[in-house]
C-alpha cells in the first residue's frame, strides 16, 4: 500500500545522515578552496604549490600560509570534536566540550601565565603547559560536581563558572601586561593564521596518537552508555575509565590551544549535529564527529577568509565558531532532558529569620559608612599608608566618584538579582549568570562601535535594549519548561558565550578604543567622574525605591503562578513589570563596572544568610551588601598591588566566583 506521502503526489523528504552532512560540507570546503585558489595563481599552479613553493610570491604565500592554514583548521576541529565525543561520552551529557567545561580556558590561561613568569617551561612543550592549565580546570569542575554524581547541569554549571573565573584571572593578567600579551589577543581568540608547517607538523602526530588512544578506549568506554550497576557487573572500573577518557581529551585540547589558542563551540556542534543526524554508538560517533568537525572548520575559516576584504577588521575563527555555535547551544536547551518538569522551588534561607530586621539593617548601613570613611580616607601614598585630612578636597576629589560609582552598581545588582531569584525562585540567578549583564554589554559594546560619540543616556538605552532582549530570549526558551533552574542557568551559558565572541572580536581588532573597553569589561571605576558617580548613585537610590513597593508580588510569585493569580496578583503585568525593572538595574550598573561582577548573585545571599527573609527586608538587606561589597572591592583593588590597582569588578567578581564555587557544593 502506497505510503501518504506519495499518495499526495509529494516524495519523503531526504534523512539527514552523518554521511550527508559530511558530503555537503566537504563540497562546500573543496568549492571555497577552488575559488581561492583560482583567484590566487589558479588551480593547477596552486595545487603546485602544495609541494613545491616555487618562485613567485603568490606561490610562496600558498606554500608557506594558506596550505598549512587549512591543514591547522582541519586538524584542530578534529581534534576538537573527537574531544567532545570523549568528554560527553564519560559524562553522558550533550552539553559536555573543551569550551563548556573550561578545559580551553584553563588552558589559555596556563600558557598565559608561562608567557610572562616561566617561560622557560615553554620550551619543554606548549602542550605539557596548556594540558596542566586544562586539567586543574578539569580538576576543579570535577570537585564541585562530584557530590552530585557528576550529574550533567552540574559538570556545566561547574564548567560555566570555571571559565568565568579563569576569564576574570586572564584579565587581570592581561590589563597588567597589556604590551607582552598584545599579541595573545588575536592568538588567544582562536587564530589559525600560519607562517609555516612547523604548527601542523607539531600538532598532527600528537593528534594521531590521542585518534589511536580512543580507538583502544573505544570499547571500554562503550560501556559507559549502561548504568553503573550494569558496568560494574562487567567488572569495570569506572573510576579509571573515567580518568582515561577525559585524561585523553584533556590532551587533545591542551595540544589544540597551544598551537591555535581558544576555539569556540567545534567541539560542541560536530558531535551533536553528528548525533542528531543519526549516530548512536559511539564508534561510529568517534569516526563522523571527527570528519565533521574538521569539515566545520575548514568550512568556516575559507569563508572568513573569503570575507576578509569587506569586512573592517581582523575576525579571528576562534570567535566566530563560538559566536556560530552560542545559537546551536540555545537551540539544543529546550531539547534536553534535564530530569523532572516541576516547577522550581522556593530558595529557602540557609539561616534562620532575624528576629529585628530594621536592626540589622542599620547594623549595615554602619558598617557601610565605616567602609566608606576608610575608603575616603585611608589608602597608600609614595610613603606607605596614610590618612587624609577630611578637608584634602585635592585627593578627596578623585576618591568621591568612585566611591559613589562602586556603591550605586553594587545597589543597582543586588536589587537587580534579588528580584531574579525571587522572581525565577532559582537560588542561583543572578544578571551575571543568566545572560542579561553580558546581553547588555553586546549593545553597549555596539553602541560604541557603531555610533558617533554616544552620549550617557544612549548608553544606557542601548544597554537596557540588550538586557530586554537577553531576558526575552530566556523567557522564550524557558516557559514551556515551568522556568527551570537549569535550563535558565544554561539558556545563560549560551548568551554569555555569545558575549565572549564578541568580546573576542573587538578585543583583536586593534581598534584604539578596545583599551577602553578592556577596561570597562573589567569593571573599573577609573572614568567616573563627581557628576557621573552623582547620577550612578541617584539612579540606583531610585531605582530601589521602585522595587520597593513590589515587595507583596515578590512574596507570593515564588508560590507558583496559581496560587499568585488567586491572591489577585495580575500574572504577566507583574512579570512583566519585575523583568523590566531587571533589565534598566542591570544596564546601569554594566554601563560602570562591565558584566562579571557576581554581586548580583552574592548579595542576596549574604543578605539570606544573615536573616533577611521577607521579600521588603530581602531587598533592603542586599542592597546594603551589595553597596558594601562593591566600595570594599574598589578599595581592596587600589591597595592590594599599589601603585598597580585592580579594578573593582574584577575583585567583585573573584570574591563572588569563589564564592559561587562554593555554593554549587550545596546544590
Amino acid at each position: 500500500m502506497p505510503s501518504d506521502t506519495l499518495v499526495a503526489g509529494r516524495l519523503p523528504r531526504p534523512r539527514l545522515t552523518p554521511g550527508r552532512a559530511c558530503l555537503v560540507l566537504g563540497l562546500t570546503l573543496l568549492a571555497l578552496a577552488v575559488v581561492a585558489l583560482e583567484d590566487r595563481t589558479g588551480l593547477a599552479a596552486g595545487l603546485a604549490a602544495l609541494a613545491a613553493p616555487g618562485e613567485a610570491t603568490a606561490g610562496l604565500v600558498l606554500h608557506f600560509a594558506w596550505w598549512p592554514r587549512l591543514a591547522m583548521a582541519l586538524l584542530a576541529g578534529g581534534g576538537l570534536a573527537l574531544a567532545g565525543v570523549l568528554m560527553q561520552q564519560v559524562l553522558r551529557n550533550p552539553l559536555a566540550a573543551p569550551s563548556t567545561l573550561g578545559v580551553a580556558s584553563g588552558a589559555n590561561l596556563a600558557l598565559m601565565a608561562a608567557t610572562l613568569l616561566a617561560p622557560g617551561l615553554l620550551g619543554l612543550g606548549r602542550e605539557w603547559v596548556a594540558l596542566a592549565g586544562g586539567g586543574l580546570a578539569m580538576g576543579l569542575v570535577f570537585a564541585l560536581a562530584w557530590r552530585r554524581g557528576l550529574a550533567p547541569v552540574v559538570v556545566v554549571l561547574g564548567g560555566l563558572v570555571i571559565n568565568l573565573y579563569l576569564g576574570a584571572l586572564s584579565m587581570v593578567l592581561l590589563l597588567f601586561h597589556q604590551e607582552e600579551l598584545k599579541g595573545l589577543l588575536i592568538w588567544g581568540a582562536g587564530s589559525l593564521a600560519q607562517n609555516g608547517w612547523d604548527d601542523a607538523a607539531f600538532l598532527a602526530p600528537r593528534l594521531a596518537l590521542g585518534a589511536l588512544a580512543a580507538a583502544w578506549l573505544m570499547r571500554p568506554l562503550a560501556v559507559l552508555e549502561l548504568d553503573e550497576a550494569g558496568a560494574r557487573s562487567l567488572g569495570v572500573s569506572l573510576k579509571h575509565l573515567r580518568l582515561a577518557g577525559l585524561g585523553l581529551a584533556v590532551f587533545l585540547t591542551g595540544c589544540v590551544v597551544s598551537v591555535v589558542g581558544i576555539i569556540g563551540f567545534i567541539g560542541l556542534a560536530a558531535p551533536n549535529i553528528v548525533r542528531l543526524a543519526g549516530a548512536r554508538r559511539l564508534g561510529p560517533r568517534l569516526l563522523w564527529s571527527t570528519l565533521l568537525g574538521a569539515l566545520l572548520l575548514g568550512t568556516t575559516d575559507l569563508l572568513l577568509q573569503r570575507m576578509a576584504g569587506t569586512l573592517p577588521t581582523l575576525i579571528p575563527t576562534g570567535a566566530t565558531t563560538a559566536a556560530l555555535g552560542a545559537p546551536l547551544l540555545l537551540w539544543l536547551i529546550p531539547r534536553l532532558r534535564l530530569g523532572g518538569t516541576a516547577p522550581p522551588r522556593e530558595a529557602r534561607a540557609i539561616a534562620n529569620r532575624h528576629p529585628t530586621p530594621a536592626r540589622l539593617a542599620t547594623g549595615l548601613a554602619a558598617g557601610l559608612a565605616g567602609v566608606a570613611v576608610v575608603a575616603l580616607l585611608a589608602g597608600q601614598a609614595g610613603s606607605g599608608w596614610q590618612w587624609t585630612a577630611p578637608g584634602d578636597w585635592a585627593l578627596l576629589q578623585w576618591r568621591l566618584p568612585r566611591l559613589l560609582a562602586a556603591g550605586g552598581c553594587g545597589v543597582m545588582l543586588a536589587v537587580a538579582g534579588t528580584l531574579i531569584q525571587r522572581l525565577t525562585a532559582n537560588p542561583m540567578a543572578s544578571p551575571e549568570l543568566l545572560g542579561i549583564s553580558g546581553g547588555s554589554a553586546i549593545a553597549l559594546m555596539g553602541a560604541i562601535f557603531l555610533l558617533p560619540a554616544p552620549d550617557n543616556l544612549t548608553l544606557v538605552g542601548a544597554g537596557t535594549l540588550g538586557a530586554l532582549a537577553s531576558l526575552a530570549v530566556l523567557v522564550g526558551l524557558n516557559r514551556k519548561s515551568g522556568f527551570q533552574p537549569e535550563r535558565l542557568l544554561l539558556t545563560g551559558v549560551a548568551i554569555t558565550a555569545l558575549f565572549e565572541a564578541i568580546k573576542a572580536v573587538v578585543l583583536a581588532g586593534g581598534d584604539p578604543r578596545g583599551q577602553q573597553v578592556i577596561a570597562w569589561l573589567s569593571g573599573s571605576t577609573y572614568y567616573v567622574d563627581l557628576a557621573g558617580a552623582l547620577a550612578v548613585s541617584g539612579a540606583a537610590l531610585l531605582l530601589a525605591l521602585v522595587a520597593a513597593p513590589l515587595s507583596r508580588w515578590l512574596d507570593i510569585l515564588p508560590l507558583g503562578g496559581a496560587t499568585a493569580s488567586a491572591l489577585g496578583i495580575p500574572l504577566a503585568r507583574a512579570r512583566l513589570g519585575l523583568l523590566l525593572l531587571v533589565a534598566v538595574l542591570t544596564a546601569g550598573a554594566t554601563l560602570v563596572v562591565g558584566p562579571l561582577s557576581f554581586v548580583g548573585l552574592l548579595a542576596p545571599h549574604l543578605a539570606r544568610l544573615l536573616g533577611f527573609a521577607r521579600a521588603g527586608a530581602h531587598l533592603l538587606g542586599a542592597a546594603l551588601t551589595g553597596a558594601l561589597l562593591m566600595v570594599l572591592a574598589d578599595w581592596l583593588g587600589r591597595q592590594l598591588l599599589f601603585p598597580d590597582e585592580i579594578p573593582a569588578g574584577l575583585v567583585a567578581s573573584l570574591l563572588g566566583g569563589a564564592y559561587f564555587m562554593w555554593g554549587m557544593r550545596r546544590l
